[in-house]
């Protein structure tokens, strides 16, 4: 059966084209076999404009598992390139290499090695690595860096709000919001990253939770349209759902109809046996308007509820409603602190479009070439030397001082063992002649970052479960500085090479630039 445009676009076309051109040369030039190492990493954390974030959380390799064993190249998608031409007419693809690509025109030949989801991840240091036949390690590229990149960034905000929120609840309601089909891996990502739930149905069906959401203001709007009036609208929305009833206040006014109707229907509730969950507030000064409601539901002897905010928040304004509530509550007769944990938050549009910083520059980058059973490094040069990637088959280590903290993460290669090494010299990887002296004895462990995920096309072990990768991200944060999780100016976390890599590394650079390139002291 013919597929949709919808599936071609997603299925193994869902790359850019030069990854399709470069693919034939290889496979014309007889190095489309050649195995090849690539690395994926990101040069810098976001850049919120106003605050930054010192560390990333890793996400998406779930999904671009599931792409890359789903995925191959069938007769619709061979179509589309046969019939692709140039700027002289003829074809671009030649029918040998459309042939290759139907017999092998999969990722059955890969390897994957990456930072499992959920973890701490840090500037330079390799996420994922790919390895396996050139041509479709190269086709891999773009899908590999459009999934782990976008999930990534938004884990990473969400984990930043987690961080403003504390122990509150905290859902995800981007999807009207979000970039197309974006906002569904974005949803898993917010999910990854921190948030409990969200209202995208789909994603929470298949995270294995239940949606979350209340009512649009589109609700209370047609019954007064109709000759009915806000009160009816909420009587309406109890009685279809009396033990799930969660009243957005905000159409009419708040403080002189929302609240005093949403009190009404919970008294009716209560008579009923039913206990009313609470209020949502999507407009206006929400610290002052949530003060006010929590002040009127206790007057009124609804003390439990829940009072949700939305609209346009973000770790931020998180923070300053708190700071604002602890100014101002208590003149009111609130308890700032009993408010604040009663307080529940969705989160929107600036967590799904991670406003500030909408894309993490992952690059993927050609490292090391398979020749005669061993791995030649490869290198790109660049103006700024920050841009240079790390040559060669390598490897990462995290390491913890004797408090249990990450200190560290050294990037060294694969032939290196930093836990048999007494004394550990961990170079920086742009700043010539800086570097740090670790004894062995001072630190409480090494641990290897990169696991094995797929052995040429092949799951290791069965992909881990939302909770637990959402482990994996609480237990990360809880050995990171709180330096470096400040959401304003983070403190800086080291990330380092090891000596035999920056010496590979220098002397590539000298063979392509001269001799007269100035060697970095290597202690």
């Amino acid at each position: 059966m013919r597929r949709t445009l919808r599936q071609v676009a997603e299925g193994a076309l869902f790359t850019d084209m030069y990854q399709l051109t470069m693919a034939q040369l290889y496979f014309r030039a007889g190095l489309h076999e050649r195995k090849a190492h690539f690395d994926h990493y990101f040069r810098r954390y976001p850049d919120y404009g106003e605050h930054q974030a010192g560390y990333c959380i890793s996400a998406g390799m779930g999904w671009l598992v599931d792409w890359m064993l789903e995925t191959r190249f069938g007769e619709s998608d061979l179509e589309y390139l046969r019939a692709e031409t140039g700027p002289d007419g003829r074809r671009v693809f030649g029918d040998d290499f459309l042939d290759f690509l139907r017999r092998e025109g999969n990722f059955e030949g890969l390897t994957l090695t990456g930072i499992p989801e959920g973890r701490v991840v840090h500037a330079e240091v390799p996420l994922t690595v790919v390895e396996g036949p050139l041509a479709m390690a190269q086709i891999l590229e773009t899908p590999l860096l459009n999934i782990l990149n976008y999930q990534t960034l938004i884990a990473t905000k969400a984990a930043r709000i987690r961080h403003s929120v504390g122990g509150n609840l905290l859902l995800e309601f981007g999807m009207r919001r979000g970039h197309g089909k974006g906002a569904i891996e974005g949803a898993r990502a917010a999910l990854i990253g921190g948030c409990d739930y969200t209202s995208n149905s789909g994603v929470s069906y298949a995270m294995g939770l239940s949606p979350k959401g209340t009512h649009s203001h589109a609700m209370v709007q047609a019954w007064i349209a109709l000759g009915g009036t806000e009160l009816d609208a909420f009587r309406a929305y109890a009685e279809a759902y009396p033990d799930n009833c969660l009243l957005l206040v905000d159409t009419v006014d708040t403080l002189a109809s929302g609240v005093p109707n949403a009190i009404r229907i919970f008294e009716e509730l209560k008579r009923q046996g039913h206990r009313p969950i609470g209020i949502r507030l999507d407009s206006g000064d929400l610290a002052y308007l949530a003060i006010q409601a929590a002040r009127m539901l206790d007057e009124a002897g609804f003390p439990e509820t829940s009072i949700v905010l939305s609209n346009e928040l973000d770790e931020l304004t998180i923070w300053q409603i708190h700071a604002q509530i602890r100014e101002e509550a208590a003149r009111y007769s609130v308890e700032p602190e009993a408010l604040i944990r009663r307080l529940t938050y969705g989160v929107g549009t600036r967590l799904i479009t991670s406003e500030g910083q909408p894309a993490l520059g992952g690059v993927f980058k050609l490292v090391a070439v398979e020749k005669a059973g061993s791995w030649n490094p490869a290198i790109k040069l660049s103006e700024s030397i920050s841009k240079i990637p790390n040559p060669g088959h390598k490897l990462a280590w995290r390491l913890y001082d004797d408090r249990g903290h990450a200190t560290a993460d050294l990037v060294g290669l694969s032939d290196e063992n930093p836990e048999r090494m007494d004394t550990l010299v961990a170079h920086h990887p742009t700043e010539k002649g800086v570097f740090r002296i670790l004894d062995r004895k001072d630190l409480s462990q090494i641990e290897p970052l990169l696991k094995p995920i797929l052995v040429q096309g092949r799951l290791v072990e069965p992909l881990p479960s939302l909770e637990e990768i959402r482990q994996v991200r609480i237990q990360d944060l809880e050995k990171l500085d709180p330096g470096v999780r400040r959401l304003r100016n983070p403190h800086i976390y080291h990330v380092s090479l090891t000596s035999k890599l920056l010496k590979l590394k220098q002397d590539l650079i000298r063979s392509f630039r001269g001799s007269s390139l100035p060697e970095q002291p290597i202690s």
